[in-house]
């Protein structure tokens, strides 16, 4: 039975995938965990080599019960000339308030064009490449964006708020501080709603191992309107830095141990659009 088919009345919580789009490997393993039932949302990297390819996949199947978005990408793979960003000096450059605003808001608005060619759709929701979109200047950017384009229906938005505590580990902390209030904030001005809290960030180290003892504790301390992200892949791309960490990602998020995990916390899964509906 698919972990996803269990309805507890307790805690609901969404995990979504990265990164999709950046490599045939990460495209396999997100499709393999849909049809597992495992995931509720895919994030969609749209100037990723494998995109179009798996852009297509996500067209031709069943899309019940799984959100589709934007992973709006500022540092690896921008669609314009002149907009890639090294991550440091975009953290820098948005604190100071000097990133190029026309630029940026064109940046977003043809990722944005991508996303909606590609799958003939508005995205459920949007988020960013290494956090990009909670930073100053790129929130305000990405929300006037978002709100000319869905006038009727709005994306939700990933606001990356630490679930806080001594599991929360200091890259999560420090994530929080870049402006996960201020985009939550700002977010619910314009009418767009936010998931509860942000679970599943660490430093990516340690193996199947590691991550199966983190993904325990994760499930323990989640709560309805959580979301958990997850970076899943099968074989490596080129110059992929977090090959390994992917693959003992996907070997735990697809066995039978997680499967369980789910059960003796009672938790279930569902998509973040439909715990969000009517909030």
């Amino acid at each position: 039975m698919h972990a996803s088919t269990q309805h507890s009345p307790g805690r609901a919580l969404c995990i979504c995938v990265d990164d999709y789009g950046l490599h045939a490997g990460v495209n396999r393993a997100t499709l393999r965990l849909l049809e597992q039932g495992r995931v509720q949302a895919v994030s969609c990297m749209v100037g990723g080599p494998a995109w179009a390819e798996g852009a297509a996949e996500l067209r031709g199947r069943e899309r019940a019960g799984v959100d589709l978005g934007l992973h709006l990408d500022l540092t690896e793979r921008p669609l314009l000339q002149g907009t890639r960003h090294r991550l440091a000096p975009l953290i820098v450059s948005s604190l100071l308030h000097l990133l190029p605003r026309r630029t940026l808001r064109a940046e977003i608005e043809a990722q944005l064009d991508a996303f909606e060619r590609a799958l003939g759709r508005r995205p459920d929701h949007v988020d960013g490449h290494q956090h990009v979109h909670q930073l100053p200047v790129v929130r305000d950017a990405l929300l006037a964006a978002l709100a000319a384009r869905c006038t009727a229906e709005r994306p939700w938005i990933r606001a990356p708020r630490s679930a806080g505590g001594m599991d929360a580990g200091l890259k999560a902390a420090v994530i929080e501080r870049l402006g996960a209030a201020q985009l939550a904030a700002r977010a619910a001005q314009g009418g767009f709603r936010t998931n509860a809290r942000l679970l599943g960030v660490y430093d990516f180290s340690g193996g199947a191992p590691r991550y199966r003892q983190l993904l325990r504790r994760w499930l323990h301390q989640a709560r309805s309107g959580d979301l958990l992200l997850c970076h899943p892949g099968l074989e490596a791309g080129a110059d992929d830095a977090l090959a390994a960490a992917r693959q003992a990602e996907f070997a735990v998020l697809a066995s039978d141990d997680f499967a369980a995990m789910l059960l003796t916390e009672g938790l279930s899964l569902r998509p973040m659009s439909s715990q969000l509906a009517g909030r």
